[in-house]
């Protein structure tokens, strides 16, 4: 896997209005705590290239972002130093949270938590994010549904090409894991010198839970109460949908 190439095509094609989303369903979750931005500390778990860590530190919030990706973390230390704001990133596994303090709030978006292929990596994520909680702290996180997984995502296909790369994607439906499924990416970037294109391949495996499994999975975890919601936390409930937003309290 040559991720450095990835975390650099995924920042430059990932919509970027849908951080202003999460933003505000960030903003809008921590207004419920009665403290003022610049009191809550913010853990953005699974932060990728930043950019939602960086929009919240430019609101004020105090924002630690973390990562498994050296190379995604390269360039969100990079935007970082752009948007001159103080946010520290580190480099750790969702399963352990090792080398990170207590937070009044977590989020982890963009379906990260449907890499966890393992069941059991799934409660070992929900156990360790509430024990880095502080009393009444807030666990907001999306994942992609069995909808999505089951008869959205097979067969679907998306290509982007721009002058200097192409961009190609193709989902399968896996057999690794109950309600799995398979992406492949490839990538193709210019390489003047060679006056041909270098090619990258990825495969990125993902699955879905159904609600009652992750809600019991968060209970279990110790955690208080669970709301499901969707369209960014906007919408009610319902199964047929393709991503789910949660706010689980210690």
């Amino acid at each position: 896997m040559i991720y450095t190439e990835f975390a650099k095509f995924y920042d430059d094609l990932f919509d970027a209005t849908l951080y202003d989303r999460w933003a505000d369903y960030v903003v809008e979750s921590a207004q419920q705590m009665n403290q003022a931005p610049s009191d809550l500390k913010i853990l953005d778990l699974a932060c990728g290239t930043g950019r939602l860590a960086v929009k919240l530190a430019k609101l004020g919030f105090q924002v630690t972002g973390a990562d498994l990706s050296e190379d995604m973390l390269t360039i969100a230390e990079q935007r970082t130093r752009e948007a001159n704001v103080d946010v520290p990133f580190i480099q750790t596994d969702m399963r352990t949270l090792d080398g990170l303090d207590q937070y009044d709030l977590i989020t982890c978006f963009d379906d990260s938590l449907n890499y966890l292929i393992d069941e059991n990596d799934l409660s070992a994520a929900f156990t360790v994010v509430n024990d880095h909680l502080n009393p009444e702290g807030l666990f907001l996180f999306d994942m992609i549904t069995p909808y999505q997984v089951m008869e959205v995502y097979p067969g679907y296909m998306y290509n982007y090409r721009s002058e200097d790369a192409a961009f190609m994607w193709t989902s399968y439906e896996g057999d690794f894991a109950p309600m799995a499924i398979e992406h492949e990416l490839n990538f193709f970037q210019y390489n003047a010198d060679k006056d041909a294109y270098d090619a990258y391949n990825e495969i990125h495996q993902e699955r879905a839970y159904d609600w009652q499994d992750i809600h019991d999975r968060l209970i279990d975890a110790k955690f208080s109460l669970v709301i499901p919601r969707t369209d960014f936390g906007h919408g009610k409930f319902e199964t047929h949908t393709k991503r789910w937003f949660f706010k689980a309290s210690k």
